[in-house]
This record gives C-alpha cells, structure tokens and sequence, in this order.
C-alpha cells in the first residue's frame, strides 16, 4: 500500500473528514492536545461561519481558507496559559491527531535546484506543498492540507516514488515557495535573456525591497533576483552575504551564527549581472572590475531600516561579492545582553563612569569589538553628553551619535577627523580603530585633556594592546596616565535551548579548560531549529585588565607583555580562556566552542587562576 493509500485510509478514520482538512478537525486536534477544553471549542465550532468571513476580508476573498490560521485569527487563550494559542503547538497537536508526523524546515539545508525541478511553481502554490529533498526515498513531502490526496498522488507520479507527508503551516509553505522559486526562475530568466537587464545607471541611495506581493513579472529579472536573496538572509538571520564566482558556476553562502552555509548555485553568465545590480544599488563604479570596491546598500525589512556594507573583490573567476548585514536591533542591546555579566560588568561600568580616559576593545575581526563599543556608547548618551565617532565605515547609524565616515581618497582620515572632533566640544569619542601611529597620539592626547575616549585595537588578548600602542610610538608615561582598561572579547555559540542536555564532557577538552574531569557540560543534540548544528546564537567571552596604579606603573617601565599579564591576573583578571571556562560551566557554551576561539593561557598551565593563588602570588 503506498504513502497516499496509507494517507486516505488514516482520514476515512478521522471523524467528520473529506478531501480537505477542516476548522474542525483543527478544533478537534487542540481539543484532544488539552489546548482547548470542551466549552471553548463548542464555542469555535458556533463561531466558524463569522471567523471565516473575517479572516476573508482580511486575507481577500479569493484567498483559500486556512483552517489553522482560522483558529489563531480568534486569538483563544490556550487552555492553562494567559497568551493566545500559538501555531507550534497547534501544529503539533494536529499532527498526533490526524497521524502525520510534524515537518521541521531548515530552509538553508534545502536543494533549492532539485526542488525546482521536482515541482512547477504553479502547482507548488496552489496546493502548499514543498518536496523537502526530491532525491530521498522516500520523499519527503510537506504539506498545509495532508487529506489533499488528489494533489499528493499528482506528487507522487510526477516524482516517480513513494512520498512520505508532513504537516507544514500553509504560510510557511508558501513563503518558501515564494523565496526558493522566486530565485531561482529570476537567475534563469535572466540567463536566458541577458539583453533584459536593469539600468545599472540608476544610483539609487535608498533601495526598497518589495513586499512578496508587489514583486511581479514586470520586474527585471536580475532585480527580482536580488530582492529574492536579500530577503532570504534577511529571513534566516545571516550577518553575511558571499557571492563567490567558481570555474563551473557561482555559490551563494550565508554566515549564520559566525558559520557559512551554501544555499544556491546559478550560472557564471548571470554573475556578472547580479554583481552590476548590487554595485548600482552601494553606489559603486559598475565600469570597474579590476579594483577592489566598497559601498553601502540601506533598506527595509519587516518595517525596520536595515544597512548592508558591500564589498567587492576581483578573484580568478570574477568579482567576490561579500555583503555584511547590520541588524539595527544592535543599537538596543545592553552590555548585559552581550555577555557581559558580574564582576567584567561591574568593571566596564566603572571605566565608563570616568571622566576622561582611554578604554580600549582589542580582538579579531568578526569578535564583536564595535558592537561593545555601541552598547557602551548607548549607556553614555544622554542630553548633557555630546557623543562624537570616527568609523570606517559608518557601520550602524545612531541619532544619539555625531558619526563621520573616514573617506581616505580625499585625505579624511582617522587622524584628521580626530582632530576636528576635538574643536567640536566633545564629551566622548569613540575611534573605530587605532591603526597607525597619529591617531593613537591623537587618542592619547585627547583622554589626557579631559575626553572619554573608546577605540578598538587588533591583538590577542588585552596586555597584548599595551604593546602594540608602544610600538606606535606613544610615550611610556603618556599611556600610563591616559589609560583606563583593555577589554579582550571573542565570539562564542551558544547551545540551543530546545535540544541542549547536559552530557559528560571529553576529558581533553575539560583538561585544557582546567576544568574537572567529571563536569557536565552543556550540549545541542541538534534539531531543525537549530539547523542541527545543537548551536543556536552567541555570546560573549570577556577578558578586562584594569589599569590600577601597579599596572600603571609596570606601562611606564615598560615592562614586557608577560609581566603585564602576570600582573593583571595576580590582581583578579580572568583571561579569555578561563572565562571560556566559567561559560561551559554555566552552559552558556561548549568546551569545543572555548577552545576553538581563545589562546591559551601560556604562563599558568591548565589550572586556571583563583583568588587564592592570586593572593599567594602578591605575597610570595
């Protein structure tokens, strides 16, 4: 007996059920999962005729009826809760009621070529049905009505094998069906017909991304193309955007919680195309493709402004497009929302609440320096500040800020902005980055004649920093007297919520931790909502070396950076690595994630430092 035989025997067993999936059968559903209770759903029952003339005047006339969408439009408090009932647990509910298993949908692990291929659009749409993997067998079909045999046998005969179906929500569905084949039919359109490009003379500063029912067929293709694909990140929360040309075709990858993954593939001959549309909308010279370029794309999404950083980079195939997505959320977290918890938050508090002094952020690229430095910067404005920043580029625009951009072409530099800046009455600055020798003299200066100034610097860790300004060529004794705290921050992931579970640790692992050998450590098992990887954001490690006058003193004699170190930690600096090991142990993240991101601690061994050691190491 096939999959769909299997499909309409189980709804001959559902009481009350035709061809198609019904209000009732959903009411049914929530009823039998204890989310609604007996009054309630007689209730839902009666009101079924008025629910659906509202849900038609709010999703049009023509609109097929959605029964699960019908239930949540009523906005009925789930049974034992105080918020409405929401679609997961209806879904699920659902699911066990009618015996269809439940589809989790990973949209970055789909083929979006073999799905193409396996379905026309059309009919894709018409009946919310995705085939999740076309070369599984059997194939693993998602589906808003389950009961629709007719349209699941069509399924099957054109896939020539069984299908397994899962419940899916229709909105959902649709969706990706509206994403993943809006993609792909815009890049095939337009290899097929070059001719029909944008006017890449058009420099548009705003770009607007149109809403999925504004995006028609009178749109050029390349241009649906990238609405197609910017709305896609958007959606699964990527940070960055590569658009890399290879010898055979060109690859789309997304960084999703600081990890690539590859969602498309299309033709070299469209590359270039999709590579003038995105340098029209940043501002770039579409004539160029021998020199690298940068640019910046601002739009909208879900009602929210958001920023995208453009860069491109000529490479053997073509020009590597990477776009970095600036979520505006970014300006609303608050140091305790980054990580920063205790005893580093208490420290960092305490260098904001001076007046005057350096505060430095040192770590690699992609370590979350900026992102601090707004959080800090959001804590420091209020009406009687005046807030003043030099970036390159301008990464989030804030009101609260006065933000110039260094534009080195035209002799705008760090330096020379800083200088201005210091005629504009500042309160506080913040540098972006102190690359060269100028702007750190400059940065000194300024904290020495009454700013707050916070800048960021690249080394590994936070005694590291002291070095590398010295090597700048800023005096001993001018860097001691400036110099507030060096705050050394790397980006770890987090385990998922909805699949973590504590687990014995590798012993390796906990060994160079300095952790015990029997600590439980937290650990994803992976799930579809974390795209099985068991990880699911990130958070932040934090290693902060204050400036006491002991350290003060060990700057103007400059002492070697191990000393400065050693210092430190006998004064109660964790490093990196040992906060690494204080997060595993609160299940914040994983001993692979620590280990993977932070240097070790060299001058101390496995065991990372007490309070008691430290103490010993001051009196000894």
């Amino acid at each position: 007996m096939s999959a769909v035989e299997n499909l309409a025997l189980r709804r001959r067993r559902v009481p009350g059920s035709g061809n198609r999936l019904t209000f009732q059968h959903v009411v049914d559903a929530c009823l039998a999962g204890d989310l609604l209770d007996a009054a309630t759903a007689r209730f839902l029952g009666e009101r079924q005729p008025r629910q659906e003339a509202l849900y038609r005047r709010r999703h049009g006339d023509g609109a097929p009826v959605d029964p699960v969408q019908l239930l949540l439009d009523a906005e009925i408090t789930a049974l034992g809760a105080e918020t409405p009932l929401q679609i997961d647990p209806v879904l699920d509910a659902l699911a066990a009621h009618i015996g269809t298993p439940r589809a989790h949908i990973d949209p970055v692990r789909l083929d979006a070529d073999a799905i193409v291929r396996a379905l026309p659009r059309a009919f894709a749409r018409k009946h919310a049905v995705l085939v999740l993997d076309p070369k599984a067998s059997p194939v693993p079909v998602a589906a808003a009505d389950p009961f629709d045999v007719a349209a699941l046998d069509t399924v099957r005969q054109r896939l020539g094998r069984e299908v397994v179906v899962q419940l899916a929500s229709r909105s959902e569905l649709l969706h990706l069906i509206h994403e993943i084949y809006g993609f792909k039919t815009s890049v095939a359109a337009a290899e097929r017909d070059l001719n029909q490009l944008p006017d890449l003379q058009n420099l548009e500063q705003f770009f607007r991304m149109r809403p999925e029912g504004e995006v028609d067929s009178s749109d050029g293709h390349i241009v649906r193309a990238v609405d197609h694909l910017l709305r896609y990140a958007l959606d699964q929360r990527a940070s960055d955007i590569h658009i890399e040309p290879k010898r055979e075709q060109s690859v789309v990858r997304l960084r999703i919680d600081g990890v690539l993954h590859t969602v498309h593939t299309f033709s070299r001959r469209v590359h270039k195309a999709l590579v003038s549309r995105l340098k029209t909308l940043s501002r770039m010279n579409i004539a160029e493709k021998r020199l690298p370029q940068d640019g910046r794309i601002k739009t909208e999404y879900n009602d929210k402004a958001v920023e995208l950083r453009v860069s491109t980079l000529p490479v053997a195939y073509g020009e590597k497009v990477v776009m970095r997505i600036f979520d505006p959320t970014v300006l609303a977290l608050d140091l305790p929302d980054l990580g920063l918890l205790g005893e580093d938050l208490a420290a960092v508090e305490g260098f904001l609440a001076r007046p005057h002094g350096i505060l430095l952020v040192t770590g690699p690229t992609g370590s979350g320096k900026t992102t601090s430095l707004y959080a800090a910067l959001k804590r420091l404005a209020t009406g009687e500040r005046n807030i003043s920043t030099v970036e390159d580029p301008i990464e989030n625009i804030c009101d609260e800020f006065n933000q110039v951009g260094v534009q080195s072409q035209i002799g705008l530099t760090f330096a020379t902005a800083l200088r201005t800046l210091l005629r504009q009455d500042p309160d506080v600055i913040m540098v972006g980055e102190i690359r060269d020798a100028e702007t750190a003299k400059m940065a000194v200066q300024a904290a020495l004649t009454g700013h707050l100034v916070l800048s960021t610097v690249h080394t590994n860790d936070a005694a590291g920093a002291v070095g590398r300004l010295l090597d700048m060529g800023v005096e001993p004794y001018l860097l001691a007297s400036s110099l507030l705290g060096i705050v050394a921050q790397r980006l770890v992931r987090s385990p998922c919520p909805h699949c973590a579970a504590e687990t014995a640790g590798d012993p390796g692992e906990l060994e160079a931790l300095g952790l015990a050998a029997d600590t439980l450590v937290t650990e994803g098992v992976g799930c579809p909502r974390c795209r099985r990887t068991g990880y699911l954001g990130r958070t932040g490690l934090y290693e902060i070396l204050v400036v006491t006058p002991e350290v003060g003193e060990a700057i103007y004699q400059t002492r070697p950076t191990r000393h400065l170190r050693q210092l430190a930690r006998s004064q109660g600096m964790h490093t990196l690595r040992e906060a690494g090991a204080n997060t595993v142990r609160e299940g914040r993240s994983t001993p692979r994630e620590v280990l993977a991101v932070t240097p070790p601690d060299e001058d101390s061994g496995h065991a990372p430092c007490t309070e008691s050691a430290a103490t010993l190491a001051v009196l000894g």
